[in-house]
């Protein structure tokens, strides 16, 4: 199986390694090879062993899922983590399961993806001016990351939108942990919040400024599509299509279909 390792790994490898790279290529690669955090580790590699029954014939992936999308996007997208049979399976983010099959509907609904259905890392799939990535990079149990994962995995988010820096404008903030997450992330690579520090909701809206440059950058929240949050109607295809073309329009990046 593609997922499994037996080599034992340092607790402070992401922290170690991330502020060590020096282009997003480097990062998605190093990102692939984390096995800091074990409770992650073994679930992800679990679900592979066990599969479903609809997939019993993937070769899972099985491994942290890399972010996803051009390497100076404007815009960026942050979600949760990966689905234990969708991007843990397909080895891309919100590939394969019902979540990204809500996102990527809307990102192609307003010109932003190329296709309109993410199957697996291989089908063509390309995203313009907008990268997806995660707080979390490994799927955890019950799809709710410890404190403790969120904060060892944090590194690489952190160097990811150090990354980015130069090109990025704004972030579609999916979720409430995703928020949580990404504040301090922003932080540490400089970014100034806001006291008290902006509070999370769909549409919610922030902007931080760059210490060194005074440049400020865009946060947009919207909430996950969480196969709950859409069932529910909690949050709809036309709400999610809003706070994206909203991120768009603020990070400079065309949309060819507006939103309905």
């Amino acid at each position: 199986m593609r997922g499994s390792r037996t080599t034992p790994q340092a607790h402070d490898f992401p922290s170690v390694t991330a502020p060590r790279l020096g282009c997003v290529r480097e990062l998605d690669e190093a990102v692939a090879t984390c096995r800091a955090c074990p409770r992650l580790v073994a679930w992800r590699e679990e679900a592979a062993r066990v599969k479903r029954r609809a997939f019993r014939d993937w070769e899972y992936w099985a491994r942290p899922v890399p972010g996803f999308g051009p390497p100076d996007a404007p815009l960026a997208i942050i979600g949760l983590a990966p689905a234990a049979h969708g991007g843990n399976r397909t080895g891309r983010i919100f590939t394969g399961d019902p979540s990204g099959d809500v996102l990527y509907a809307a990102l192609y609904d307003l010109g932003l993806a190329s296709r309109p259905v993410a199957a697996h890392r291989d089908d063509g799939m390309k995203l313009y001016g907008v990268r997806i990535t995660v707080p979390v990079h490994c799927a955890p149990p019950d799809n709710r990351p410890t404190t403790a994962e969120r904060d060892t995995c944090r590194p690489w988010l952190a160097r990811e939108l150090e990354l980015l820096r130069p090109t990025l404008r704004a972030i579609v903030v999916l979720g409430g942990f995703a928020w949580q997450a990404l504040l301090p992330a922003l932080t540490a690579t400089g970014w100034r919040v806001s006291r008290p520090r902006p509070a999370f909701g769909h549409g919610a809206r922030a902007q931080l400024t760059d210490a060194r440059s005074e440049r400020v950058l865009h946060l947009i929240g919207g909430y996950h599509p969480s196969q709950r949050n859409v069932s529910t109607r909690t949050l709809t295809p036309a709400m999610l299509r809003d706070v994206l073309h909203r991120g768009a329009d603020i990070a400079g990046v065309a949309v060819c279909r507006p939103p309905a």
